[in-house]
């Protein structure tokens, strides 16, 4: 599907056909030979346009002529249903890419519906002019980041409740959660260290051509600094939860000595009158005989409460109970 945006009366409206200065989404679902035929519509190459739709594509920047390419990766939800119950992650990364021709800048992606385009398309960022190219695809890039920060943040809220439901359950849907959270914090490592490494060399051979505007180069070196402190804190989320899931299975294998050792010294005490009881029913000549029955049953009886409480006495000066 391809929709064109224009900047008019300070928002973004969408059009009809495409004109130059526009923004071009492109997004799916694509037909049969869509992309080729968009390729030679906007005079581009191919791979411009397949390659961002690779899940695994790695971010990287491209120059054909007078058209660049650039992709990065970017959170979206896990389109696996029951995500944490499947153990998948709870985010993943995908590409987005980002062409800059002469007349337009062109995005494509494989998500449907993705966050920051969207946020684009329904006008939640202000004052963003396709035809201000660089402007345009910074924002884009910082919008990214934005996203990747917000995500951070809910994943470690998301953990932080998990960790308080352990202290009270023994179910394995808890360590599931946290299971895909830190596959959603691994996805974030690898993209945003990928993305910190593309905007740093874009930055080094000036790929959007914007060294000689002041307020340019400072918005990109703080969307780099804002992926640094993204990268940073996928970095300290994911050592938390690797530290709390060491933790919780220490907690759980203590707990498991802990009932194993109560049982078998609860045998132990009960083994006690068993034995006595076993003695005084052998068939051969033991005290009591000859008495009354009742008085020998409650002797018997007796002896045996007291050397389990004997028994339970011990392991108790022993700390064992």
């Amino acid at each position: 599907m391809t929709s064109y945006y224009a900047y008019r009366s300070a928002r973004l409206e969408q059009l009809e056909a495409r004109e130059d200065g526009c923004w071009i989404q492109l997004c799916p679902p694509f037909v049969v030979d869509e992309l080729k035929d968009l390729a030679a519509r906007h005079d581009l190459p191919l791979d411009f346009l397949t390659d961002p739709l690779d899940t695994d594509e790695r971010s990287r920047y491209q120059r054909e002529e007078a058209d660049r390419l650039i992709v990065v990766n970017t959170p979206v939800l896990s389109t696996v249903e029951g995500s944490e119950e499947a153990n998948e992650g709870i985010y993943v990364t995908v590409p987005l890419g980002i062409i800059i021709t002469p007349r337009n800048v062109i995005t494509i992606t494989s998500n449907e519906n993705h966050p920051v385009l969207r946020l684009f398309s329904e006008n939640k960022i202000k004052n963003v002019d396709p035809q201000q190219q660089a402007k345009f695809v910074l924002r884009i890039l910082e919008n990214t980041v934005y996203r990747y920060l917000t995500c951070l943040k809910r994943l470690n809220i998301k953990r932080n409740l998990i960790e308080q439901e352990l202290y009270d359950s023994s179910r394995n849907r808890e360590l599931k959660q946290l299971l895909s959270i830190e596959k959603s914090l691994v996805y974030f490592i690898n993209a945003l260290n990928g993305n910190e490494l593309l905007k740093a060399k874009m930055k080094r051979t000036d790929f959007l051509i914007i060294r000689h505007d002041e307020d340019l180069t400072d918005l990109f070196e703080d969307i780099i600094i804002d992926n640094g402190q993204a990268l940073e804190m996928a970095n300290i989320y994911t050592n938390i939860l690797n530290g709390t899931m060491d933790a919780y299975g220490s907690i759980i294998s203590n707990n498991l000595n802990i009932t194993i050792q109560r049982l078998t010294l609860i045998t132990i005490v009960l083994t006690v009158p068993m034995v006595v009881a076993s003695f005084f029913g052998m068939n051969v000549a033991v005290p009591f005989q000859g008495e009354s029955n009742l008085f020998a049953f409650l002797a018997i009886i007796l002896i045996s409460v007291l050397l389990s409480f004997g028994t339970i006495y011990y392991f108790r000066r022993q700390r064992m109970f």
